[in-house]
């Protein structure tokens, strides 16, 4: 099972995206979904909303009403920290519950809005960002959803920039086109770079690097960093340090693990995150298009 994160500014396209790749088979978990069901009228999740911020809270029928409910938290640290507080253990155990019924072939797409902006990307195999020029977003804003244009420009402002979307971005997908050009980049991407993605991570092998799959980086620069990123986010406190050997096409970088136990746990981590073994102590990824060799060692002393 590989997990792919799906994000994109406001109006970007997403959905688009999400669709095509669930017509081609992926499993997907939508956020915004999932932030629905967990204050559904009658849960405890909105019982727990109503405890925090009043009945006010709520329509007439008993449902959450999100616009009263923004305008308690919208300009307001600490209301937003309380409805974090009550929201995000309960999204994550519905996420996690969902994840745990995956099937061990699956390709996840988790359709998470502020991915970027939550720091989240190293935590998957893959990410993928839908991008559009501002003033398009803009266009689409207030003629499909009848936002007036600085209602618009603010959400857009309020999100994260496109070079921070680009720096974490392992493939982009454009969306000024039409929505059927960009449904056909979503299939190629899928069929390139997804399919051999999980077929290599769940039979652990390497894979070789691939101009064409490497070609689908919108920010080669950034590469080390989102390794490096990565192998932390799978590492975790097992190790001490993670650091870039070697640049070039194919970058090596090397984890410091803490002690034996830790060279262990690394061990087994690496493989289901993707990068495969390929002798004691060393691994190479194994996605052709974010080649890698990883090595593995005892922190010296």
């Amino acid at each position: 099972m590989i997990r792919v994160g799906l994000t994109g500014g406001i109006g970007a396209g997403k959905s688009t995206v999400a669709k095509t790749f669930t017509e081609r088979g992926a499993y997907l978990i939508d956020a915004d979904k999932i932030a629905r069901e967990v204050v559904e009228p009658g849960s405890d999740g909105l019982r727990r909303l109503v405890d925090a911020f009043g009945p006010e809270i709520l329509g007439s029928d008993g449902s959450l009403d999100r616009p009263a409910l923004a305008a308690r938290v919208f300009s307001d640290d600490e209301q937003r920290q309380k409805l974090n507080a009550v929201t995000h253990p309960l999204i994550g155990a519905r996420t996690q519950a969902l994840l745990d019924a995956a099937p061990a072939d699956a390709i996840v797409v988790q359709d998470i809005p502020l991915l970027v902006e939550n720091h989240s990307a190293p935590f998957f195999h893959f990410v993928v960002i839908v991008g559009a020029d501002e003033e398009l977003r803009v266009h689409r804003l207030t003629t499909s959803r009848g936002l007036d244009e600085a209602d618009a420009r603010a959400r857009i402002a309020a999100q994260a920039t496109d070079d921070q979307r680009r720096a974490v971005a392992d493939a982009w997908l454009d969306n000024s086109g039409t929505p059927e050009q960009l449904a056909e980049a979503a299939a190629r991407l899928w069929d390139e770079r997804l399919v051999p993605l999980e077929e290599a991570v769940r039979q652990g092998a390497p894979a070789e690097p691939d101009a064409a799959a490497v070609a689908w980086d919108p920010s080669p620069a950034s590469l080390e960093t989102r390794l490096t990123n990565r192998l932390w986010a799978l590492c975790g406190a097992n190790a001490t340090a993670v650091e870039v050997a070697t640049s070039g096409l194919v970058p090596s970088l090397r984890v410091v693990a803490r002690d034996d136990d830790a060279v262990a746990a690394i061990t087994a981590a690496l493989p289901a995150g993707g990068f495969a073994a390929t002798s004691p102590g060393e691994f190479a990824s194994a996605d052709a298009g974010r080649p890698a060799v990883i090595g593995v060692a005892v922190k010296a002393g």
